[in-house]
């Protein structure tokens, strides 16, 4: 019930349009906002509470922050259109391709629309381990109970990445099936998983360096080249970066995984006034929510990436860039590259499911199958070939 409510809230925001909406500053938003997070406690979620709380004081907007436990409950209200926003990481990825729990007849390649990115000074993609579990390395993890989180392919093929690194996967450890991310970090503390993935500016690893366990964070080394190509044979985005922030992290740091989270994105149904006025908001008061939670300065502009996303930014956003001078002609040919790559995957799904079959692991076998093909014929990589 609270969810018809709440979309026939938006749905009535949408019809006012701009009209109804409070503005200040030559900012203008609807009274109510929604935005989709990880678990409550998490850093993702923590952040966007900090900007709510920064949106209601400059503006009287409201920004209600819903948690979700896996992918699919983080990105279900906005392909619905009860969220706006999604503060989330790389499960956005995955629904723009159309892979994992995104790529069943209910899902199929989103037109995900990305603002932003958070590039913290922690790792946002940390190896997290018990400290009393000795699992000093990656290849350490061998034999190791680890978490595999149920419906959240993006964690998963975090950790399937970092097992790549040390020239390992999933039937080198025990694999312990979770049902959320919130569950996987009780698991640890409670002895029932030794290693998971999470971000190191999140609160939830106070909670885990304050159990009897303890907490650690094992590096992947930068200078093995081996180990970061099969890293990235499975995670091609992630990049080499100094972890400096967060319970567990040593002093000076240590040599880890690096990734945008949370990314704040959204979709080509949300208009382009609300996402315009939204990227302005955040990157305007900035200063003004940047210490509210760990890793809340990673918005900053000078962190930004516009010219190798692996999405595409909305329109909204794009006119923002275009006015701050801060969209560049790399930035621009990026963007034809990232919305010709969500056309194909489209077309591909569209010509797929006009005859598709009804079986489920066939259904999954002949689209991992027509959607690497269709990559592959306009020249792009399919990255994901089967799941």
């Amino acid at each position: 019930m609270k969810t018809k409510l709440l979309h026939a809230t938006l749905v009535t925001f949408a019809a006012a349009g701009i009209a109804s909406s409070v503005s200040a500053a030559d900012i203008k938003l609807p009274n109510t906002l929604v935005s989709t997070a990880y678990n409550t406690g998490t850093s993702g979620y923590n952040q966007m509470v900090g900007v709510g709380s920064v949106l209601k004081n400059k503006y009287g907007v409201n920004l209600r922050v819903i948690p979700g436990k896996n992918d699919v409950s983080r990105l279900s209200p906005l392909k619905s259109g009860v969220a706006h926003f999604s503060a989330t990481g790389s499960d956005s990825i995955y629904a723009q391709e159309g892979v994992y729990v995104f790529g069943t007849d209910k899902w199929g390649p989103q037109p995900i629309r990305l603002l932003l990115h958070n590039l913290a000074d922690g790792c946002a993609a940390s190896l997290v381990t018990a400290k009393d579990a000795n699992i000093k390395t990656i290849e350490d993890m061998k034999g190791k109970k680890v978490a595999w989180i149920r419906g959240t392919a993006s964690l998963n093929q975090a950790m399937s990445a970092y097992m790549a690194y040390a020239n390992m996967d999933w039937d080198d450890v025990e694999k312990v099936e979770i049902g959320g991310y919130g569950a996987s970090i009780d698991a640890l503390i409670n002895g029932d998983v030794d290693a998971l993935i999470g971000a190191t500016f999140s609160s939830t690893m106070l909670k885990i360096d304050a159990s009897p366990r303890g907490l650690y964070h094992p590096p992947a080394p930068h200078g093995s080249k081996e180990g970061w190509d099969r890293l990235n044979s499975v995670v091609p985005w992630y990049y080499r970066h100094k972890c400096l922030q967060g319970p567990g992290v040593p002093e000076g740091g240590y040599e880890g995984v690096g990734t945008g989270y949370p990314i704040l994105i959204s979709n080509t149904a949300v208009s382009e006034d609300i996402a315009y006025n939204m990227t302005k908001a955040m990157y305007e008061h900035f200063d003004d929510y940047k210490d509210s939670a760990p890793g809340a300065n990673g918005w900053a502009w000078e962190r930004q990436k516009l010219e190798v996303s692996f999405m595409p930014f909305h329109e909204g956003a794009v006119r923002y860039y275009k006015e701050s001078g801060k969209w560049s002609d790399a930035a621009e040919a990026n963007q034809q590259k990232n919305l010709k790559r969500q056309e194909v995957l489209q077309k591909a799904w569209k010509d797929f499911t006009a005859d598709a079959p009804s079986d489920d692991e066939a259904f999954k076998n002949g689209w991992a199958k027509a959607r690497a093909s269709a990559l592959e014929a306009a020249g792009m990589m399919a990255v994901f070939q089967s799941w």
